[in-house]
């Protein structure tokens, strides 16, 4: 099995993703979401929304090279079109595995949410010891 979909199927497992359209859309608004993804054979609302979502929470969006049934199969739950990882740091890691197979067209993305996630556990530990004093 590929190593992203053990990934997403870790992710949840440990309820660490949101999957179809409105969950989604609900984890964008939250806040919760740190990667927003569709299948490649997403129909192109589900794709549109699912950008919407992402752009105007200010959340990274792909499109990844599975299908929905592949989604569906690690997830659990039919043929999702749009799933969300909500977790930093699992986020960082599917997309990370993504951009050493395709680096053109996943590079960026892995860069930039790789740089969220470190100053994140940056600004995790400087409050941590702030709390601790």
């Amino acid at each position: 099995m590929d190593r992203n979909l053990q990934l997403l199927g870790i992710a949840r497992k440990a309820g660490l993703v949101a999957i179809g359209g409105d969950a989604v859309s609900s984890a964008a608004l939250t806040g919760r979401a740190k990667l927003v993804i569709s299948a490649v054979d997403s129909s192109e609302g589900s794709i549109r929304r699912a950008r919407i979502n992402a752009k105007e929470n200010s959340i990274i969006y792909i499109t990844v090279p599975y299908t929905k049934f592949e989604l569906g199969n690690i997830t659990g739950r039919g043929s999702p079109g749009t799933v969300a990882i909500l977790d930093a740091g699992l986020a960082a890691g599917f997309l990370k595995g993504l951009a050493e197979k395709d680096p053109d067209k996943y590079g960026g993305a892995a860069e930039q949410l790789a740089d969220e996630t470190e100053n994140l556990a940056k600004r995790r530990k400087h409050t941590s010891r702030r709390a601790a004093k």
